[in-house]
């Protein structure tokens, strides 16, 4: 008999944890995200602004690196994000722990085009940072998900961000919208197609046995009753929620003090003096690539160096590096993937930047 009858045959229906998995979803979507974002959008269009750049607050640069840029920085940087870095941890221990796992293996496990358009999509609703998203990353990961489709949703979370988008046509001007849409599709279904493509045979072989090894591993024990079966995986839940908060956070807390610090080494000019040279595209395309941000972070950053005189081919580059990764993202996510797969991500990423940059300066923006 083959794992997935087994399941059939012995699993208590799903339904329950699928209900509670969605409860949680879309409750926490809508009170970290949905709400909150749509009243911002009314700020964005009435003000042309939603906020000081976290990078600099109100200052013409960065403070020099210390302790005190070191906290100031991440306690303001935990004040924007810590609601959704709950709700992602608590939401990448429940696809482990709840979810079917059939249904992320046929969403999300296939090797081709497929897993990566569903990854994509399925970021949309989701409007994280990429740290808040990378526990939800890792929990598809552990569910056997592909690489491609992982990153794919991974990407998509912050550069296709249906609010971010609205906030930057609202306070940049739509034509950097438009360049940050279009890009952004690029990025995050074309690099998701490509680590896909870095699968061998010999690695999607060994993947499809490790799907089937989870499905019998979950399929249950028969001799339990439906509410022992649950009370069990909402046990598991919790020590997969807990395992993934001390490995993940303590390393993401330094990380961020950190960049916090290093800021103005970072980015230690703003203003007239950064041109539309290829030095300062790709310098910014790579400091973006590194530097951590909240969700809708890079709307006023980029608009508060704009106001200082930096010119758009620099800002082009920031535009599409300083959301879809970080430091500290790639730190979370770095047991998910290989390390080539990682290094792929950060080099496509910065080859965005500097497409960014190159088509704000060649559009006249």
């Amino acid at each position: 008999m083959t794992p997935t009858s087994l399941d059939a045959r012995r699993a208590p229906n799903p339904l329950v944890g699928i209900a509670v998995f969605v409860l949680i979803a879309v409750a926490g979507l809508a009170y970290v995200k949905w709400y909150p974002y749509y009243n911002r959008a009314f700020v964005a269009a009435s003000n042309h602004s939603i906020g000081n750049s976290i990078l600099m607050g109100t200052a013409a640069s960065a403070p020099a690196p210390s302790w005190s840029a070191a906290l100031d920085y991440a306690l303001v940087y935990g004040k924007a994000i810590w609601q959704a870095m709950v709700l992602g941890l608590l939401l990448g221990s429940a696809v482990q722990a709840l979810l079917p796992p059939r249904w992320i293996a046929k969403a999300l496990g296939g090797a081709g085009f497929g897993s990566v358009f569903v990854g994509g999509m399925m970021s949309l609703p989701g409007m994280m940072c990429s740290c808040c998203a990378a526990p939800v990353v890792a929990g598809l990961r552990e569910r056997q998900a592909s690489p491609g489709g992982a990153v794919a949703f991974w990407l998509g979370n912050s550069v296709l961000n249906p609010a971010t988008l609205v906030f930057m046509g609202l306070v940049l001007g739509w034509h950097w919208a438009g360049l940050r849409l279009v890009l952004g599709i690029g990025m995050v279904f074309g690099l998701g197609y490509l680590i896909n493509r870095m699968v061998s045979p010999a690695e999607a072989a060994g993947a499809r046995e490790r799907t089937a090894h989870l499905l019998e591993g979950t399929a249950g024990d028969p001799t339990l009753s439906a509410g022992d079966y649950w009370k069990q995986a909402f046990t598991r839940w919790g020590q997969i929620l807990w395992r993934m908060t001390i490995r993940l956070v303590p390393e993401y807390i330094v990380l961020v003090l950190l960049l916090g610090a290093a800021r103005a080494w970072l980015f230690p000019v703003i203003g007239p003096d950064i041109g539309n040279h290829l030095i300062w595209i790709v310098a910014l395309a790579v400091a973006g690539a590194l530097f951590v941000i909240p969700t809708a972070g890079e709307v006023p950053i980029i608009q508060a160096m704009l106001s200082l005189g930096m010119a758009a081919g620099p800002a082009g580059a920031l535009l599409m590096t300083l959301p879809p990764i970080s430091l500290p993202s790639l730190a979370m996510v770095a047991k998910s993937f290989r390390p080539r797969e990682l290094a792929t991500v950060a080099i496509g990423v910065v080859a965005f930047g500097l497409l960014g940059g190159a088509l704000a300066v060649a559009l006249g923006f």
